[in-house]
């Protein structure tokens, strides 16, 4: 696991360079390796996992043509080592992203198809006219971001948006429609960040570069089904996948918030590593919806060593901007500062990787607002707009309602959201709940939930691996039928019958909640976290920014003190990290919208 960053056709100065790298070295403080051409740059930050004493980044191949950085791992690195190997390939050392220079040697920009992992990958080819190759995993698992500049034809690019915005002629414009998008979906969605010159690849890409063709970003055909599993083989599915992300040079952990999701990937790890150490996060003094009970029940019935990390409501002020500054760009789920600490304490503790339940909510149907829309849909009903509110930090009107008419008329009826995403999820083929499925995997999950797990955990050095995001365990997912993810009231049917047996019953049996700070109680007068927020949202710096109405704010500041509810609460949260975001890096007016590079699926 690593930061990674470069340039292609520019020529940086070597102090930029070293600033793109220092501002990433959280995420790689094992060491720091950068390759330099005329008009090039390869570098990385490692975090040693797979045989620490190795790895040295930039890779090279045997002909010294061929450089590659790699943020991520490469789960089937020793059968790739094995099989490049019978081709003659020979390799100094046992590191994962080792094999990268010769499968790209052997397979060209199709090496991705041979990999099961998460990454973030760049090649850059000298063998003939220089070209720069950029992949990235099924998931989106290890963002990367860019800026492609037309009118100099140079590409830069850096796995956190700091280090790239360190890069010459990368500004801080804001994208116009940003704050429309970000409390459409409480970040992003899409390729398109709230700064007008970054952008993210896509999930499953792989972008080429050279001087001849500019840049061009191909999607992947999505994988085939899995081979020689059967439907009722999911429990023994995710006991190999589990199992395999335990392989590690380095000390592993798992996160048990005492759901199902995570629940069940200790359980299971618990057979390869027994004694396995599980970090659980809750919150100093009494507050609604605490789970620590259900995790301390899941480690006594697993026999796993259990850590429980408690945070200061009282620390929310300082801690806010340091995870909006990890993140890059605002995230409104308040669950972030809850993993920027728990993922520091899992650091603290001597835990360099930490296996999670990420992604099994949207991979196996398990959130609330997809089971309401399949039910809708069953009905007859329109399921549509509702959806859409439930992914919002507001619903629309009331959205409209909090700009400045100046904002109103900037946005215009630009679409808060990317429109082929809204097209297939509409109209696309499928039930309803294999297209919010597939909305959900290929937009959510990717923007606001897999690049929050990475930023707040490589802040602190701690690779993250999710077996609920694994190549077959996604196959496997997708192809189930409906009633196996959602029916009769029920969500992730088929996951529940995997784990039955396993876990305690109470766990089994607890209503579903969301692992997040219990934002209502804790945003309320009287409390630190209120008076940070009232004067972040002062009225004379509302005015300044010129985004959003000074007195619509106050209305939601009154909404809160009378009536303390979560969805106001949660609404004063995104525009309180907003207003972080915007101040930390200091953003520009828009003066001209980006063109984007041509998308060609194949």
């Amino acid at each position: 696991m690593c930061r990674i960053y470069g340039s292609f056709n520019s020529v940086v100065p070597s102090d930029d360079l070293a600033r793109v790298s220092e501002l990433q070295r959280h995420g790689g403080p094992d060491s720091q390796g950068c390759s330099t051409g005329p008009t090039w740059a390869l570098g990385s930050n490692r975090l040693a996992v797979m045989d620490p004493a190795g790895g040295r980044q930039p890779y090279r191949s045997a002909s010294g043509a061929v450089h590659v950085v790699l943020n991520g791992e490469i789960y089937n690195h020793a059968e790739l080592r094995s099989r490049l190997g019978a081709f003659g390939h020979r390799f100094t050392d046992h590191c994962d992203g080792s094999v990268l220079p010769a499968l790209y040697e052997r397979y060209g920009d199709a090496f991705v198809d041979h990999i099961d992992g998460m990454y973030a990958i760049a090649v850059l080819d000298l063998r003939a006219e220089p070209r720069l190759v950029l992949a990235t995993d099924h998931l989106g698992m290890k963002p990367l971001f860019y800026h492609w500049d037309e009118r100099r034809s140079a590409l830069y690019f850096s796995s956190e948006i700091p280090a790239l915005l360190a890069f010459p002629h990368v500004s801080t414009s804001i994208w116009t429609p940003g704050l429309d998008s970000y409390l459409a979906t409480r970040t992003p969605f899409g390729e398109q960040t709230m700064f007008r010159d970054v952008a993210v690849l896509p999930p499953a890409v792989t972008a080429v570069f050279d001087r001849a063709g500019g840049l061009r970003v191909h999607r992947r055909p999505s994988p085939g089904p899995v081979a020689g599993h059967r439907p009722g083989d999911l429990r023994a599915l995710l006991h190999r996948e589990v199992d395999g992300l335990l392989e590690a040079d380095v000390p592993v952990a798992s996160i048990t918030s005492g759901g199902l999701d995570s629940s069940l990937v200790t359980t299971l790890a618990t057979g390869k590593a027994p004694g396995l150490h599980t970090f659980n996060m809750a919150y100093t003094g009494s507050w609604p919806d605490d789970e620590r009970h259900f995790a301390r029940q899941v480690s006594d019935h697993a026999g796993t060593r259990y850590h429980q990390v408690e945070l200061d409501p009282d620390e929310l002020p300082e801690l806010l901007p340091r995870v909006v500054w990890h993140l890059g760009q605002p995230n409104a789920d308040p669950i972030t500062v809850s993993s920027y600490a728990l993922f520091a304490a899992v650091r603290e503790a001597g835990f360099t990787v930490a296996l999670t339940g990420d992604g099994a909510d949207e991979v196996f149907g398990g959130y609330r607002r997809m089971r309401a829309a399949a039910e809708a849909a069953e009905m007859g009903k329109d399921w549509y707009e509702a959806y859409l509110d439930e992914l919002a930090v507001l619903p629309a009107a009331q959205r409209k309602r909090l700009y400045t008419a100046d904002y109103a008329a900037a946005v215009g009826s630009a679409p808060p959201l990317p429109e082929p995403a809204t097209d297939a999820l509409r109209s696309g083929p499928g039930t309803v709940l294999d297209r919010i499925t597939a909305f959900e995997i290929g937009y959510r999950l990717p923007a606001y939930h897999l690049r929050r797990v990475d930023h707040l955990s490589m802040a602190s050095a701690v690779e993250v691996r999710l077996p609920f995001c694994q190549q077959n365990v996604v196959r496997h997912a997708v192809r189930l039928p409906d009633r196996d993810r959602i029916h009769g009231g029920a969500v992730k049917r088929a996951l529940y019958a995997a784990a039955r047996g396993l876990l305690p019953d109470a766990v089994m049996a607890r209503e579903k909640q969301p692992f997040t700070l219990p934002i209502a109680a804790m945003l309320t007068p009287g409390l630190r976290l209120w008076d940070y927020a009232r004067d972040l949202l002062a009225t004379d710096r509302l005015r300044q920014a010129g985004q959003l109405d000074p007195r619509a704010v106050d209305r939601l500041f009154a909404d809160q003190a009378a009536r303390p509810g979560n969805t106001t609460a949660v609404a004063l949260w995104a525009l309180l990290v907003h207003e972080i975001w915007r101040e930390q890096f200091n953003v520009a007016p828009p003066v001209s919208p980006p063109r984007e590079p041509k998308v060609v699926a194949s």
